[in-house]
């Protein structure tokens, strides 16, 4: 039986599940390039004091290469696939990846217009990693390898990702009409990205808190409206007011 779709228009389709269940129901060599932020593998809660859950996924590494065995499957040859990545665990990463077949190209790191808070230093920058099956054809302008990283006064989910610098990725690395795939969605950015460049995109998310959250996002126009959610989910309808947190 097909599986249904939690939401879908415009050619963005998103389903709630666990990437290990979706995937495998989707057809092979479908997707012109993946663009995700899964779980980094370190049990993130949040700040000191904080009541956000530890992400789903974020405290173990058991689906990273059965997720990527299957993200490889999904990309067309020579294509790329962009996706975050804990630091303290790049070598499970890697190790994943590389046994797969991916080969990194290049590694982005995107520069945070405030810092964060640490212990031994104190993180103003998330790195990503660009990968390659086969000999994916280079973008006609190649971009650098430092982006910027407007933090948004709307904060959708703990580990949310810049409109801005996701949607550079995406212009560089696909063209009009190409088929995104993001088995981490989070608070929807890539799709968001996707919907508003012309590309069709396919994500899943396991937390149905943030479907919802995703689908409101979707239901717009290429515009947003202020939406408060994290720590609890909340969907603010529009007008309500920003959060200038």
């Amino acid at each position: 039986m097909p599986i249904k779709p939690y939401f879908e228009d415009h050619g963005i389709t998103l389903y709630h599940g666990d990437a290990r269940e979706i995937l495998p129901e989707l057809e092979t060599e479908t997707f012109d390039m993946a663009l995700t932020d899964p779980p980094y593998l370190v049990s993130y809660s949040g700040r000191w004091g904080s009541d956000i859950e530890i992400i789903k996924g974020d405290s173990e590494s058991s689906w990273v290469e059965p997720v990527f065995t299957e993200v490889w499957r999904l990309l067309k040859p020579d294509s790329l696939c962009l996706s975050f990545y804990g630091w303290p665990h790049a070598e499970t990463f890697l190790s994943a990846w590389k046994a797969i077949g991916f080969r990194p190209v290049s590694l982005i790191a995107f520069i945070k217009d405030r810092w964060g808070l640490g212990q031994f230093t104190r993180a103003k920058h998330e790195p990503a990693y660009l990968l390659a099956k086969g000999k994916p054809k280079r973008p006609n302008v190649a971009i650098s390898d430092v982006l910027d990283w407007e933090q948004t006064s709307a904060h959708l989910h703990p580990n949310q990702k810049p409109l801005r610098a996701i949607s550079k990725i995406v212009s560089t690395y696909t063209s009009d009409h190409s088929s995104i795939l993001d088995p981490f969605c989070g608070s929807g950015t890539t799709l968001i990205a996707a919907r508003n460049l012309g590309r069709r995109a396919v994500g899943v998310e396991i937390d149905e808190r943030y479907c919802e959250l995703i689908a409101l996002r979707l239901s717009q126009e290429a515009f947003e409206f202020p939406i408060v959610v994290c720590p609890a989910v909340q969907l603010a309808l529009p007008g309500a007011e920003q959060d200038t947190k």
